[in-house]
């Protein structure tokens, strides 16, 4: 028995080491559960990055395994820079090598221009743009190692496109994210290509009735926002087509495109 079937992490049914493998942070549930599930769909060997969640990320794994015959999760809080610099080497042991990244783990917490602290800026920059970048270096060193080419798929917002006072410090450190998408698409290529996908209201939270999400997500030119699986779809094309980097893409239904005055949780 291999030191991966050992692991109760670790789910195979067969060991194919030519699948491409994948990272996926915060993909122990909600969209990035429905990311990890897609990629592994489509043949990927899902690596299931997880910071408190554990029930859910080792049914996650189970649920790629039973997909794609490889998966495994990791633990790590992407707001501490040690943790997040032994994620990808511990991947690479437990895996044996990595072509993508999707970065889709998300801090999002609640504050306002009257309210903002560089504690919070602090904490949101940390795990929703520092961590990124730095798994997207990683992913780089890697695939120089290997002589190899791979992709990152960073998620962003649509409200980036239509701001609002809410959520000041998470959308400061998805703005940065998304400036960081064209930095990296010139200084990691031509061996690593960087797409961002930006998603609008997609999932419903503890700040909405069901009746009022349903009413949000229908506010947009299409009469729909996005789904997680048009989100996850649009991740999975970003990763298989050669040809794009250094720009996002929006799945929103054309929600950027109209004014909100509050973010869609507060109205």
């Amino acid at each position: 028995m291999s030191s991966l079937e050992s692991d109760p992490d670790f789910t195979a049914a067969t060991h194919l080491p030519r699948q491409p493998t994948v990272l996926v942070t915060g993909a122990a549930k909600r969209l990035g559960r429905e990311i990890a599930l897609t990629l592994a769909k489509a043949g990927w060997r899902v690596a299931v990055h997880y910071r408190d969640s554990v029930e859910d990320a080792r049914k996650t794994v189970a649920a790629c395994a039973a997909l794609a015959g490889v998966s495994a999760s990791f633990r790590a809080n992407l707001g501490n820079e040690t943790a997040v610099r032994h994620l990808f080497p511990e991947v690479i042991e437990k895996l044996g090598h990595v072509d993508a990244l999707v970065n889709s783990a998300s801090t999002f917490e609640h504050d306002t221009p009257q309210t903002f602290s560089f504690a919070a800026m602090e904490k949101h920059m940390r795990a929703n743009a520092g961590a990124a970048i730095l798994l997207s270096q990683a992913l780089h060193e890697h695939l120089a190692s290997r002589d190899a080419t791979g992709a990152v798929v960073n998620l962003l917002d649509q409200k980036l496109w239509n701001p609002n006072p809410d959520f000041v410090s998470y959308t400061l450190s998805k703005a940065a994210l998304e400036s960081a998408n064209t930095m990296l698409a010139l200084a990691l290529a031509p061996r690593v290509r960087v797409v961002g996908v930006a998603p609008g209201l997609t999932l419903t939270s503890h700040m909405l009735t069901p009746e009022k999400f349903e009413a949000l997500h229908k506010l947009s030119p299409l009469g729909h926002s996005s789904t997680a699986a048009d989100v996850a779809a649009t991740v999975a094309f970003a990763l298989s087509n050669q040809s794009i980097t250094g720009t996002t893409l929006l799945v929103d239904g054309g929600q950027h495109l109209m004014k909100f005055e509050r973010d869609f949780s507060l109205l």
